[in-house]
Formats: C-alpha cells, sequence, structure tokens
C-alpha cells in the first residue's frame, strides 16, 4: 500500500493539526516578554502564557482519546480543530493578560482532543509498510515544528506583532478542516461509555504531577498526583467501560513502549533547552542564533525519519529502533567534548530513526478497541517526559551552568530508553 493521493492529502491534514500543537506550546518561549510588555500583569503572567496551554493538554489527553472512540475519531479531531481555531483568534485579539490565559487554557483543551485522535486515524488510513511510511513524515513534522515554534515566535513578533503567531492558526485550521472531510469515521468496534469517575481521577492526577514540573517543584504535589493515579489503576479494574483499556496492560509491551515513550521525549526536550540555553548564557548569543544551532537536529531528525519509514523500517524492523538510540547517545556523548553542530547532527538523526519504528511497534501491539486509550497514554506520557526533561535537565545545567553534566544525565536516560525499547521489542504481539 502507498501513500496515494486519496491519503496523502488526509495525512497532511493530520499532520498539520500536529505541527500547530506542536508550535503553540513552544512559540511563547520567546514571544513572552513581548506580550508581557504590551498587556502588562504580574511577572509571573509570562510563565503561564505556555503554561496555560500544556497543562490542560497533558491533563485532558487521555480524555480526549476515549472520546475518538465514543463519538467517532473524525467528528472529534474536526470539531477540536475548529475550537483550536477559535481560541487561536481569542489569542490573537486578547485585550488583556487573564484573556490570553484564558484563551490558551481553551487551546490546550482543543489540542487534547484533536491529538489522540491522529494516531487512530493513520492507522485506519494505512497498514503494513504504508503505516511506517506515513509515521515516518510525523518525525520530521513534528521534530521542524518544536525548532521552529520559538523562531518562528521571534521572527513574527519582531517583523509584525505577537498577535501573528497567534493569528497565523486561523488559515491553517481551515485548511485542515476543509482537507479532513477526507478522513474516514473511525470508533471502537463495540459501545463505550465515558468513565466520569475515571476521568476526574485521571485528569486530577496527571494535573498534579505535571503542574509542580511546570510551575514550581513541589514533591508532595507529586506524590500526591502519583497516589490519585494509582488510586485511577484500581479504579479502572473490572469497569464495565473504562477510561483506560486494561487490556492494554496484559502484556509487557505497551507498559514498554510508554517507558520508552516517556524516557524519550525527556531528552529530546531536555537536551534542546540546554543547548539553546548554553548558547545564551554561556557563549551570549541572541535569541535567533541560539535557535539556529538546533538546526542540525531538526535536520538529521528529518532525513532520518524519511528514511526509515521508506526503506529501513520495512526491511529490518524494530532493529532502527536500537541503531537510532545507538546514535542519539553517541551524539549527546560527542557534544560534551566535540562540535556541537556534528554532534547535534548525529544525535538527530538517532531520533528519526528510532521514532519511526518505535511508534510502529508501539502500535502494532494495540487492537481497535484499544486505540483511543492507546493514542492518549502515548500522548500523555510524552508531555510528561517533555515536561519532565525540560525540568530536569534545565535545573542540572542551571545549578552551575554545567553542560557536561546535563548531558551526563541525558545519555543515562537515552541507556534507561534501550532498556525499555529492548522490553518492547521481546513482547510477543497479540492476536
Amino acid at each position: 500500500m502507498q501513500l496515494t493521493k486519496t491519503r496523502s492529502v488526509p495525512l497532511a491534514a493530520l499532520l498539520a493539526a500536529e505541527a500547530m500543537n506542536v508550535l503553540d506550546a513552544t512559540i511563547t518561549q520567546v514571544a513572552g516578554p513581548a506580550i508581557h510588555a504590551n498587556l502588562g500583569g504580574p511577572a509571573s503572567a509570562i510563565q503561564w502564557f505556555g503554561a496555560a496551554y500544556t497543562l490542560p493538554f497533558a491533563v485532558l489527553l487521555i480524555t480526549g482519546g476515549r472520546l475518538g472512540d465514543l463519538l467517532g475519531r473524525r467528528r472529534v479531531f474536526l470539531c477540536g480543530v475548529a475550537v483550536f481555531a477559535l481560541a487561536s483568534l481569542c489569542c490573537a485579539l486578547a485585550p488583556v493578560t487573564g484573556v490570553l490565559i484564558g484563551a490558551r487554557v481553551l487551546q490546550g483543551m482543543a489540542a487534547a482532543v484533536v491529538i489522540p485522535q491522529t494516531f487512530g486515524l493513520i492507522k485506519v488510513l494505512f497498514s503494513g509498510p504504508a503505516l511506517a511510511a506515513a509515521l515516518g513524515w510525523n518525525g520530521p513534522v513534528v521534530g521542524l515544528s518544536a525548532v521552529s515554534g520559538p523562531l518562528l515566535g521571534a521572527l513574527l513578533t519582531d517583523l509584525v506583532s505577537w498577535r501573528a503567531a497567534f493569528l497565523v492558526n486561523v488559515p491553517i485550521s481551515i485548511v485542515v478542516l476543509v482537507a479532513g472531510r477526507l478522513l474516514p469515521e473511525n470508533r471502537a468496534g463495540h459501545r463505550v461509555r465515558l468513565d466520569v469517575p475515571g476521568t476526574v481521577l485521571a485528569s486530577l492526577g496527571i494535573g498534579l504531577v505535571v503542574y509542580p514540573l511546570i510551575d514550581r517543584w513541589s514533591w508532595s504535589l507529586f506524590a500526591t498526583g502519583a497516589a490519585v493515579l494509582v488510586l485511577f489503576g484500581f479504579h479502572q479494574r473490572n469497569r464495565r467501560h473504562p477510561l483506560v483499556e486494561p487490556s492494554l496492560f496484559a502484556h509487557r509491551g505497551f507498559p514498554a513502549a510508554l517507558a520508552a515513550s516517556t524516557l524519550f521525549f525527556a531528552v529530546m526536550n531536555g537536551v534542546m533547552l540546554v543547548v539553546v540555553l548554553h548558547q545564551q548564557l554561556d557563549e551570549g548569543r541572541g535569541v535567533l542564533a541560539s535557535g539556529s544551532t538546533l538546526l542540525p537536529w531538526s535536520g538529521g531528525l528529518t532525513i532520518s525519519s524519511w528514511v526509515a519509514g521508506k526503506w529501513l523500517v520495512p526491511r529490518y524492523g524494530s532493529r532502527v529502533a536500537f541503531a537510532g538510540l545507538t546514535l542519539l547517545l553517541a551524539g549527546i556523548l560527542l557534544a560534551i567534548a566535540g562540535p556541537l553542530p556534528v554532534a547535534l547532527g548525529i544525535g538527530g538523526l538517532g531520533l528519526g530513526l528510532f521514532t519511526v519504528p518505535f511508534f510502529t511497534a508501539a502500535l502494532s501491539v494495540v487492537r481497535p478497541h484499544e486505540t483511543g486509550s492507546a493514542a492518549g497514554l502515548l500522548n500523555a506520557v510524552q508531555q510528561v517526559g517533555a515536561t519532565l526533561g525540560v525540568a530536569v535537565l534545565g535545573t542540572v545545567f542551571l545549578h552551575g551552568h554545567s553542560v557536561v553534566r546535563a548531558f551526563s544525565l541525558a545519555a543515562v536516560l537515552v541507556v534507561a530508553t534501550m532498556v525499555a525499547t529492548a522490553l518492547m521489542s521481546a513482547t510477543p504481539r497479540r492476536p
């Protein structure tokens, strides 16, 4: 099965939606001070321009995935994109800080509904080698969006206004809505209902875990969130309509995939932050110059994702993932003492070689009625991992401006990712 025109257009719509999510999650990193100078308010509002988006996004991802099972993934996807466009327009027109933060919350909620549907709909559109090829485009889009977010925010803020950074979402959303009409409808194979108590427990638990990582470290809140998530796990047992399908955890393959995803995205996002901070604080470079340092990182990811999806994964399967992690580890170790652009290029190649076979393998163990739960969980742990990586590696670097310590810890996390991936690969596929 090839990426035919009838499938490439809806795939482009799904990828565009993912790109908007990543861009909006990162674009206020550099635009925040300009927004604050224009709208006023307390200095702490600068941090919440980003956190108001990422927190509800992380909290509602599992529920968003389940809504696709319940109401239909195409319908939920299109409704979410429409709300996202409206929220983006509200951000662009916000007269005061409070309105902007409220609109950012609405954006994050809409993204939490949209993003879990992309995995399920890609799996409906493609199968076999074509699935790996389709996922091969996901890595470049997400990687380039993550790097382009701060750069685009800086350019639009300097050349036009910070409001333009949000306004660009509106025409993109309209194009996605038009192209999204070609998506097939898909939902769980059996009748499901939304587990309201489970939704409350999952949202509360994830919120309590993620909040102290975004705002300020609080072990008590973090521990409380972990305890609530354990309670959520017990609540899901023997539920007729669980929020998360317990069958996903019947074999160790999917839990191992969740662990690997958490660790991998902690490394990916944490290293990006450390590089930018090092360039600005230690090397004295400006915003655009420090952001451009990441181009070899994103360029390597773009090239290797496409190559992996088109040729390597169909031929060598999950072994490509271990090759990717090996290259990523080599790049991080080289960055400690070697030329940074070369090291980031090697690490970027490793990122792309890992992501395509990883998501292909993770989705291969998921049965149709588990798709919503699986997509929500995979995206939720990505967000938690990314936030954890930024918090931990960023703190290690800032505590003495030690690039060596931060990159050394990142190397340890890559080794842990290898172990989790090995556990996932060693699990036989379920019928």
